[in-house]
C-alpha cells in the first residue's frame, strides 16, 4: 500500500534529495527518502555485528542531534 509523503524541510534537504537521485539513478525525491529510509536500515543492521558500522552510527546520530536545527525543518 503507498500513501503519500509530504516532506516539510528546509530547501538544502529538498536539494540533497534531488541530489540523491541523480547520483543514485532513482525516480525522484520520493524516492530518494525511501532510498534514505533503506540505507539506514541496513547501517542499524550492520551495526548489529560490526564494530565500526556501529560506531558510525553513532557518530551520525550524535552530529545530527547535535546540529538538529540545521538539518530538520
Amino acid at each position: 500500500m503507498k500513501s503519500q509523503l509530504n516532506v516539510m524541510a528546509k530547501k538544502h534537504v529538498h536539494d540533497e534529495l534531488e541530489d540523491f537521485a541523480s547520483v543514485y539513478r532513482l525516480r525522484g525525491k520520493g524516492e530518494a527518502v525511501t532510498f534514505a529510509a533503506f540505507v539506514t536500515r541496513e547501517l542499524v543492521q550492520r551495526a548489529d555485528f560490526d564494530a565500526k558500522a556501529a560506531r558510525m552510527l553513532d557518530d551520525f546520530t550524535e552530529a545530527y542531534h547535535r546540529d538538529r536545527e540545521i538539518h530538520s525543518s
